[in-house]
């Protein structure tokens, strides 16, 4: 062994001293999974040489002949893993074995219960893979030099998982990287050919590259033990590029853990082959739980990027929209060049033809999904079902199909789930409805009393009720379903055409006409807090409600504009009124003008109270309410 200068004993961040003692206490209930994420890691370190290489062919030293090495010795009690991929430099091995992968830390630490049942669902969403060697190792030793740099600038790692490591420079011919794990007592089952070569099968056949493991030919008596041969154990072909036919749901599950660096198998996945015009190789996976970067729309996303079967990028962030930045997968293309670019990815029109043929295979991935596994369909919509509401905005092409995908809740099911799909309320509704009728507002309790629903009880009429942040913004650009417009049961003037008699439609006129000079005083006493009063006809039990003008924003999106600081138009609510309540008939009748402008004014707050927006002045309204109530107890 080369003698090691530069020698320095560092401290773990944090969050690896309390991931290490989640792994050490055998955190995975499997502990062979440590081999998979070990082979998986050499794995990539091979497609990242591949792919430096294509620019820098002397980083492959004179040898191309890339594979990954398991070995192990019984009387040591070892395993060794070594691959002939990128490497690491000093600075990267303190970087990426001392700390927890760059992103995610907080989110990790944060997420932590004590639970270890809980705690081991967060193990590969952070890329904390290699720490699972300490489930089976009281000490690990890695060896590693980068490509393209000299022999005497290689660095050894060691730690015994007790929250430091040590970190020297020494001389290593190869390139690459070699992992010794110095097995714990009980663990010596993992020091065996067989063992391991049932391991690589079972989790990393899928893998594209030789995985190779000794021949175990024993010597003859009296003879010298021959020099040491290698066997592949895996396929070392694409699983991509095979036929489906030939593939287990088993092998697929396996291919997606890998890429996705996840645990749990994925919901659905779709392997096509394209001919003709464009040549390419896809498999797309639905991962069965969301990422938490989800929301951080600016983080890495995207597909593994493949030409011709080499390696080229790992978040091709071109080949799907942003709304669907939740899908794993690879893409292998036969019409790219092997020196593609970002830059390219985003010019090129072969992108955008494969773009538009991908994001549809999505689709009817999560359509089949949604008919065939209605369970499964509805924990895909509790994890992803926020970001899939992005969609109609940004893919105008395939607007009717994303809707198609959408669930909400309604008034027709208990609970508040979203479970409906709109062609679940078209199949429901009354004869003669040409509109779908929503509701938006915070919660589903505001939203499920609200008065504005009163008509629609009344004539059994179903109501979606919009309850996510992002609703308001999304009806804003889904204006109609199958021929259907969607109408806001809180905004303008209701019509409901047909479901409206002629003989209610003359009454109403009746009414509007009689109440004319109750509208006049109402307009006199709210003065500027609306732009208009009138007579309800959405009202069966409450005495008033505050309706929203055709053009302007709903109280959702106003909110939402205010907490992000941006300046919110001016629009003043419309009042309406039932005029066959008895406060309303009370009110008609009072001669106090002074009563009348008190009285009203707790109408109209108590209707942006009941509509979920906040009081301009709560102050006016206690003190209105506190002498109504002293005039009525005297």
């Amino acid at each position: 062994m080369s003698v090691e200068t530069q020698k320095e004993t560092l401290g773990f961040q944090t969050e690896v001293k309390q991931l290490l003692h989640l792994m050490i206490h055998s955190l995975y209930s499997n502990k062979e999974i440590f081999l998979r994420e070990l082979i998986s890691n050499a794995s990539d370190a091979v497609d990242k040489l591949r792919f430096e290489a294509l620019a820098k062919p002397e980083l492959l030293e004179g040898g191309a002949d890339l594979k990954i090495r398991v070995s192990f010795d019984k009387d040591a009690n070892t395993v060794t893993l070594e691959d002939n991929g990128i490497g690491m430099s000093r600075d990267e091995v303190i970087a990426h074995l001392g700390t927890i992968a760059k992103s995610g830390t907080a989110d990790f630490m944060k997420n932590l219960t004590g639970d270890q049942k809980k705690d081991s669902h967060l193990i590969g969403q952070f890329g904390v893979g290699f720490y699972s060697a300490f489930i089976v190792a009281d000490k690990v030793d890695v060896f590693s030099r980068r490509a393209g740099l000299p022999a005497a600038e290689g660095v050894h790692w060691s730690s015994k998982g007790e929250g430091e490591f040590e970190v020297a420079t020494l001389d290593k011919a190869e390139r690459g990287t070699r992992i010794v794990l110095h097995l714990k007592k009980g663990e010596e089952e993992f020091a065996d050919g067989w063992r391991l070569r049932n391991i690589v099968k079972k989790y990393s056949d899928h893998i594209a590259l030789p995985i190779e493991l000794p021949k175990e030919a024993p010597a003859a008596e009296g003879e010298e033990k021959p020099a040491q041969e290698w066997e592949t154990v895996n396929r070392a072909s694409a699983l991509w590029t095979r036929p489906r036919t030939e593939i287990k749901d088993e092998e697929y599950q396996e291919f997606y853990k890998h890429i996705g660096h996840d645990f749990e198998n994925p919901l659905a996945w779709s392997h096509n082959k394209v001919e003709g015009k464009l040549e390419y190789n896809s498999l797309l996976y639905v991962p069965a739980r969301a990422p938490f970067d989800l929301y951080q729309r600016e983080a890495p996303r995207g597909l593994k990027l493949y030409v011709q079967r080499v390696f080229i990028m790992d978040q091709a962030e071109s080949f799907l929209p942003l709304y669907l930045r939740f899908i794993k997968g690879v893409v292998d293309s036969n019409d790219l060049s092997l020196n593609v670019s970002r830059e390219i990815l985003q010019k090129d029109p072969i992108i955008d033809s494969m773009k538009s043929a991908l994001t549809k295979r999505v689709l009817d991935m999560l359509e089949k999904l949604a008919k065939n596994e209605p369970e499964q369909y509805k924990a895909f919509w509790k994890n992803f079902g926020q970001v899939l509401k992005e969609g109609p905005a940004e893919d105008f092409a395939n607007k009717e199909k994303i809707a198609g995908l959408l669930r909400f809740a309604s008034t027709h099911e208990e609970g508040g789930e979203q479970s409906v799909s709109l062609a679940d309320y078209l199949a429901r509704a009354k004869e003669g409805q040409d509109k779908i009728y929503y509701l938006t507002g915070e919660s589903y309790a505001q939203v499920k009393n609200s008065p504005h629903l009163e008509v629609f009880r009344k004539k059994g009429i179903e109501v979606l009720l919009l309850t996510d942040r992002i609703d308001e913004w999304l009806m804003s650009y889904l204006n109609e379903f199958d021929g259907k417009s969607f109408v806001d049961v809180a905004r303008g003037d209701l019509d409901l055409g047909k479901l409206d008699s002629e003989e209610d439609k003359k009454a109403q006129e009746e009414i509007a006409k009689e109440k004319e000079g109750l509208v006049e005083r109402l307009k006199a006493a709210l003065g500027d807090s609306v732009s208009e009063v009138r007579v309800s006809h959405r009202l069966t039990d409450s005495p008033a409600i505050l309706a929203i003008g055709e053009q302007d924003l709903g109280l959702q999106m106003r909110q939402i504009l205010e907490a992000s600081g941006q300046k919110v138009p001016d629009s003043k609510p419309i009042f309406e009124f039932n005029p066959s309540h008895p406060l309303i008939e009370k009110l008609d009748n009072e001669q106090s003008e002074d009563r009348f402008a008190d009285f009203s004014h707790i109408l109209f707050d108590q209707a942006a109270l009941a509509a979920g927006d906040s009081l301009k002045d709560p102050a006016a309204y206690v003190r209105r309410l506190n002498k109504l109530l002293v005039e009525l107890s005297v």
